[in-house]
């Protein structure tokens, strides 16, 4: 059986080991939860030399286990289980089918010799909810789907052009990854989204006609990269759809969809200004796989599904990623003075770092190059700036300084800005 390795975030599970916080294992659903603490992290325990009976596993989805999802059980079980005062690791994959669950492991966090670690569906245990149910002491660890680095490795006998459409047209996540067969990937990723997403969504806000929120997912999967806001898209449910749906009800679906994990949303930033412009935004798909099955794979279009991949791939790098905006005042044929808002697609921060970063998915003549880069030339600041781009083009700086940077040596992490 293969294995993706997933380093990035066992290496977090590891740097937070006896932080005296419970560690909280959040993301989109099937996207790796569980595999990273049943099968990574655990064999990392036991090839640091930690013994089984101090590994304390335990399934609450699983049947067998039914008794513990009382929480009383469930911590009567962990206490029969600590035995001396050598440190003891408690895993627990899918917390939220315990009742008050919060309780159980609060219970923990003055044992000194107890170092928990829990996953949990995002239908009841959101990102939001890691801030409020563990008093403060919940340390959350977000995983995403496959990077493409990762994908990539369990791929490398294919032709990297091969592999990238793949990616773009199945996704990341593990089980489509390790699927060969191309129609069972559509049927799962059709499937999961339908079985699972839209189910959870519906659950947790008891939402009894669903059939405006399927319409926004459809909506939003047809627009990744287009800047719009609830107003626009009631509007257009208004004239297309012919739906009454308001504002409100939109804004609050999109939080929903955002709680899931299913997509983010990306604000946006006058650079020149240095303030935020909270709407128009845009929104972007977590798994490319989800977003191309909502549109039964009839939408594929490179350039978009470009600039949602880098943006996935920024995210994984733990960048926050604004949209930026660069104003000019010019004056028009007749000299009269206007202002024009050119968009950079991503302004990248991380700590006192920043990167301005411009997708392009080709770079083909001269006048698409000078229309590309004229935003990032607008910029005055001395931050690096960076234009990604496909092909065969390769990496080099141009005479401005700009960084023109090959999407596979981005992927790959093979030149690092």
């Amino acid at each position: 059986m293969i294995s993706i390795k997933r380093d990035l975030y066992l290496n977090k599970l590891v740097s937070a080991r006896h932080n005296g916080m419970i560690k909280v294992i959040t993301g989109l659903r099937r996207c790796g939860k569980s595999f990273l603490l049943f099968n990574l992290f655990a064999d990392f325990l036991k090839q640091e030399g930690i013994d089984d009976k101090h590994i304390i596993q335990i399934n609450l989805e699983d049947r067998r286990n039914k008794h513990l999802r009382n929480p009383d059980e469930l911590l009567a079980y962990i206490d029969a289980r600590i035995g001396d005062e050598k440190m003891y690791y408690v895993l627990l994959d899918e917390v939220q089918m315990v009742s008050d669950f919060e309780d159980v492991l609060n219970s923990y966090l003055n044992i000194k010799n107890v170092d928990v670690y829990v996953t949990g569906s995002n239908a009841k245990f959101l990102s939001k909810d890691v801030i409020t149910e563990f008093r403060g002491r919940g340390y959350e660890i977000h995983i995403q789907p496959l990077s493409f680095k990762e994908f990539y490795s369990i791929n490398q006998d294919k032709q990297k052009d091969d592999v990238l459409l793949e990616y773009m047209t199945y996704g990341a996540l593990p089980k489509a990854a390790l699927e060969s067969d191309e129609n069972l990937k559509k049927e799962y990723l059709k499937s999961l989204f339908l079985s699972t997403y839209i189910v959870d969504i519906k659950e947790r806000y008891a939402i009894q006609k669903d059939d405006d929120l399927e319409e926004l997912i459809n909506v939003l999967s047809s627009s990744i990269g287009c800047l719009t806001n609830p107003r626009k898209l009631s509007d257009t449910f208004k004239s297309i759809k012919k739906s009454s749906i308001t504002q409100d009800t939109i804004k609050a679906y999109l939080d929903y969809m955002q709680d899931a994990f299913l997509i983010e949303k990306s604000v946006r930033y006058d650079i020149k200004g240095r303030r935020y412009i909270d709407t128009p935004a845009k929104y972007y798909f977590s798994d490319l796989g989800l977003r191309n099955a909502r549109l039964n794979f009839r939408q594929t279009e490179q350039t978009h599904l470009m600039e949602n991949l880098i943006y996935n791939e920024l995210r994984v790098r733990g960048y926050s990623v604004d949209v930026g905006q660069v104003t000019l005042n010019t004056k028009n044929e007749e000299g009269k003075s206007e202002r024009k808002n050119l968009e950079v697609d991503f302004v990248c921060n991380k700590g006192y770092d920043r990167v301005y970063v411009q997708s392009a998915f080709a770079l083909d003549t001269d006048e698409k190059r000078v229309q590309e880069l004229r935003s990032l030339m607008h910029i005055k600041d001395s931050f690096q700036k960076v234009m990604i781009t496909g092909g065969m083009q390769p990496t080099y700086r141009d005479e401005n300084g700009i960084l023109i940077l090959n999407l596979f040596d981005f992927l790959l992490d093979k030149v690092s800005f």
